[in-house]
């Protein structure tokens, strides 16, 4: 009877830890690169991650004054509805969902492990949580969900680092960021 205890017990911990493989697998299969994503630097330059829009269209909307006393933390690119959203940079999905201020939103984990958020979306496009996206690959449609109901439709932008900082990301789409 002994036997036959101990080997269920190694029988419910093999299918516990199977199951955790399963559960976990969107994040391990991408251990490796994360680890490396966290040693590389930041690009000193990020292409504009709507299709069709160029730098120079761009305007810093960085500091401006928000809703609920808040300060925007992040640009805002405006272009139709449904325009492609693509990933400035290469990274694994870490978050795919739905939040007040942003509706439906994608979050890129990228080089130096800063967080790439891309929020008001239309529509998200294949890249799921654990997904690895190369940069330019499609994540979602420009759209005007979230608290820019009503609004032009437009993508909002933002970098943040691990510790939730955020930074500008206007002098890196133009190209003249400082190296951080």
């Amino acid at each position: 009877m002994p036997r036959v205890r101990t080997l269920l017990r190694w029988l419910i911990l093999l299918a516990l830890l199977a199951a955790a493989a399963y559960w976990l697998r969107p994040y391990l299969k991408n251990a490796v690169r994360f680890v490396r994503l966290l040693r590389e630097p930041m690009p000193a330059v990020l292409p504009v991650p709507v299709e069709g829009v160029q730098p120079e269209d761009l305007q810093d909307t960085w500091g401006a004054s928000r809703s609920e006393g808040r300060k925007h933390q992040g640009i805002d690119i405006f272009a139709p509805r449904n325009t492609q959203v693509l990933s400035a940079t290469h990274g694994i999905v870490a978050r795919r969902g739905w939040n007040r201020l942003g509706g439906r939103i994608i979050t890129v984990t990228g080089p130096a492990g800063k967080h790439h958020y891309y929020a008001h979306l239309e529509a998200w496009d294949l890249p799921d949580v654990g997904d690895w996206v190369e940069a330019g690959q499609v994540l979602g449609y420009v759209g005007d969900t979230g608290n820019a109901a009503g609004t032009p439709p437009h993508l909002r932008y933002g970098i943040y680092s691990m510790s939730g900082e955020a930074m500008n990301p206007y002098p890196l789409l133009l190209g003249t960021a400082s190296r951080r």
